[in-house]
């Protein structure tokens, strides 16, 4: 049986691909504009960053939120933006 997760914009991806794709997307300083905490303001990595939100469910939340706005919700031509 399969558990297929199709209204699941995150299946398949890890969360490390997930801040990595965003780091490179608005750097760290565009992150801790959009996104107030600290393993994105006071120096930053990936590495420090995965530790903080695996731990952190709410601040994990809301990155995963901005990285389905930023690459996963449709464009307003229809057509869907491939992370």
């Amino acid at each position: 049986m399969s558990t297929e997760q199709k209204n699941n914009p995150l299946h398949g991806i890890t969360l490390e691909k997930v801040v990595t794709r965003l780091h490179e997307h608005y750097g760290w300083e565009g992150l801790a504009y959009r996104i107030d905490i600290n393993c994105f303001k006071s120096d930053p990595s990936i590495k420090s960053s995965l530790k903080f939100l695996r731990k952190t469910q709410w601040a994990r939340d809301k990155v995963e939120n901005l990285y389905i706005k930023t690459f996963a919700e449709p464009s307003p031509w229809g057509d869907i933006k491939k992370p």
